[in-house]
């Protein structure tokens, strides 16, 4: 699944743009490695993302199309 999408569809990002223009300035990672939109999750990747002076870091635990408001934190885990 796209980046993007997966963040949105998480709920960790409300808004598929917003995780579209954070992903392409450069403020995300998966496994160390600067994500652009388009990148893959996939079970398992860790997703670093910079909100202002902080860093969030989330494991992927599943990647869904469709998912539940109440589903959606079984889909990452907070590290």
């Amino acid at each position: 699944m796209r980046l993007d999408k997966y963040l949105k569809v998480s709920r960790i990002i409300k808004r598929r743009t917003v995780a579209n223009e954070v992903s392409s300035q450069g403020r995300i990672q998966i496994n160390g490695r600067v994500a652009k939109p388009s990148s893959e999750v996939k079970p398992g990747d860790i997703i670093a993302i910079q909100f202002g002076d902080r860093i969030r870091q989330y494991e992927v635990l599943a990647v869904d199309e469709h998912v539940t408001k109440e589903n959606a934190v079984h889909m990452y885990r907070e590290l």
